[in-house]
């Protein structure tokens, strides 16, 4: 392996397994536990005992993404040893396995499909990178062009229904041609209905089918909402119980979505121009009792069905242009929705940000959008419901920001800042788009746009992004526990453990110099030795690399990652006079320790 960097990890290790966060001090009888010897890796209580953590109540933010919530089970990795630097002057982060945040949610890997990837379910590259993702969720058919797309179309011939206008108009009242998507086309530049099942069946995944809302606004039929409200029920008549979640509309109140303004000359049943929450929220009701009808019908007794709100003050943000949309939303729809959808793409929109602005947003955008529809429901007299973030991402632009090393390194951070503020649901957009000179926002190199290709590029290459969210899933445990870092802003820490026993924390360097990092694993019994796994960026392009190195071992090309990510060895150590590691400039650290 080539480029492998000193790097180590000082586990201080105390004891420990799990219990509250009320008592994880505090040994029965009123002992207290006592901190880690420095050297030793060893820290007990009075009696030699360790603290266990309790599992919190599921927060109503999460509720029933976590339903099928399971243990995971850590399997030593093939792995080479290195020996360990310094801890002089290190960075120290402390994970307390007796104070349980959270369970960790399989849901927060999802990822989002598109219908102008081309029929890839044929794709064995692309297929088996998805298989490896495991993102366990792939929303369907894709960000706006839901409200223009009528699944039950077929092929060349495919026409939309008669009160489906053949021009629509834009913000500004313009008017152009629909557009109209279809999802029975097999023709080879577009992705059918079908093989988007039939990939959820090869990956592993379960759906998330966003609905025509569109066609409720600018149908031209005496009840355009009852026959929008019908077109999707038939398609959860055709889906016959393989689909869970489902949501009505894509980012409706956004002067960019059609139906935001519609012509009123061809509206046969009174509606604005433009859209408002309350004709939403008005219209969401018709399609859940339209829907939630159709899935009893097919036996579909899990059906959930999503309602899409904003993820941040509708005054303050470029998320809507309709105000007070979120409260008009939900005082018009009540209790209709099983979950609130939202979207956050992190970053000032279409700026070219710099690493330190992209860095610095997950933390407090996820703990924004959170409060925000908490406020919201409040506002709005209603209950609170899970939350489901579908479609997430940055947005810079320039400097090949999105396709870079930097977002991967953003990814993890938003991953771990979901699960602590008890989202049990994200879908990353996307899965492929093109090239746009770096600005795409794809995880994958969209080898179906023949004319927008990223140079030098194999198919289907895989970005910075994907080997991020891999090594997370991989190595981030089942329940996330609390960790602190102390001495320095630019280290970012997110604790698990496992039901089999292990111990883990993935750590990210926000700055641009490599950190030492020593960590102590508190109320956790530990074993001989730890493993993990280190990624960072090369010097091209500089900081917005377009490549990713796993344990030393890069891409083959100009871009994305080593093909063989699987088989690279992890980095042990021994736990024996602690543990240290070197976090890389701009990039994380995956790391899982042994139990006794």
């Amino acid at each position: 392996m080539k480029n492998i960097k000193t790097t180590t990890l000082i586990v201080l290790v105390a004891t420990a397994a799990m219990l509250s966060c009320k008592k994880a001090h505090t040994q029965p009888g009123g002992g207290k536990i006592q901190p880690p010897t420095p050297g030793t890796g060893v820290g007990t209580g009075p009696n030699g005992t360790i603290v266990a953590g309790t599992d919190p109540a599921i927060s109503v933010t999460q509720g029933f993404f976590l339903d099928n919530w399971s243990g995971k089970t850590f399997a030593v990795p093939a792995s080479q040893p290195i020996s360990k630097p310094s801890a002089t002057g290190a960075t120290i982060v402390t994970v307390d396995l007796s104070q349980v945040v959270t369970k960790a949610s399989a849901n927060i890997y999802g990822n989002n499909t598109n219908p102008f990837m081309g029929q890839y379910v044929t794709e064995p590259v692309l297929m088996a990178n998805i298989t490896a993702l495991n993102p366990g969720i792939l929303r369907a058919p894709g960000g706006s062009l839901s409200d223009v797309y009528f699944w039950n179309g077929n092929g060349l011939s495919a026409t939309a229904p008669p009160d489906a206008p053949a021009t629509l108009l834009n913000n500004t009242g313009v008017a152009s041609a629909a557009g109209y998507w279809f999802g029975n086309n097999n023709q080879n530049w577009t992705f059918s209905l079908d093989n988007y099942y039939k990939v959820l069946l090869q990956t592993g995944s379960k759906g998330l089918i966003t609905v025509n809302y569109g066609y409720a606004r600018y149908g031209t039929s005496a009840h355009p909402d009852q026959a929008a409200a019908h077109l999707a029920a038939n398609w959860v008549r055709y889906d016959k119980g393989r689909t869970q979640y489902w949501e009505v509309g894509n980012e409706n109140y956004g002067t960019w979505e059609a139906g935001y303004r519609i012509d009123v000359s061809q509206n046969k049943d009174g509606q604005p121009a433009i859209i408002t929450g309350t004709v939403y929220g008005t219209h969401f009701k018709t399609f859940a009792d339209s829907m939630r009808k159709a899935a009893t019908e097919v036996g579909n007794t899990n059906f959930k069905i999503g309602i899409v709100l904003t993820s941040g003050n509708d005054l303050n943000s470029n998320s809507s242009n309709v105000s007070n949309w979120n409260h008009d939303v939900l005082f018009a729809a009540g209790n209709a929705a099983d979950f609130f959808v939202v979207h956050n793409y992190y970053t000032p929109y279409n700026q070219n940000s710099t690493a330190e602005v992209i860095l610095n947003t997950p933390a407090p955008e996820t703990a924004s959008e959170v409060n925000w529809i908490k406020t919201s429901v409040q506002n709005a007299g209603v209950m609170q419901k899970p939350v489901a973030m579908d479609e997430w991402n940055i947005q810079a632009i320039g400097s090949s920001q999105n396709v870079s090393n930097i977002a991967g390194a953003h990814a993890v951070m938003v991953l771990g800042e979901a699960l602590k503020n008890q989202i049990s649901m994200a879908s990353r957009w996307d899965l492929a788009n093109s090239w746009a000179n770096g600005d795409d926002q794809g995880m994958f190199m969209n080898s179906a746009m023949t004319g927008d290709l990223e140079p030098g590029a194999p198919a289907w290459n895989a970005r910075p992004a994907f080997y991020y969210m891999h090594f997370f899933q991989k190595y981030f445990g089942d329940r996330m526990v609390n960790s602190t870092v102390s001495g320095n802003t630019n280290i970012v820490s997110y604790g698990s453990s496992y039901s089999s026993g292990q111990a883990g924390v993935i750590l990210v360097n926000k700055g641009n110099t490599d950190q030492i990092v020593t960590v102590a694993f508190n109320n956790f019994a530990i074993g001989a030795n730890y493993y993990y796994y280190e990624l960072n960026g090369g010097a091209d392009n500089a900081p917005f690399s377009h490549k990713v190195f796993v344990n030393g071992s890069g891409p083959a090309g100009a871009s994305g990652g080593p093909a063989n990510f699987e088989s690279v060895p992890a980095i042990s150590a021994s736990v024996a006079g602690g543990i240290i590691i070197n976090v890389p400039a701009y990039g994380a650290v995956f790391l899982v320790a042994d139990k006794k």
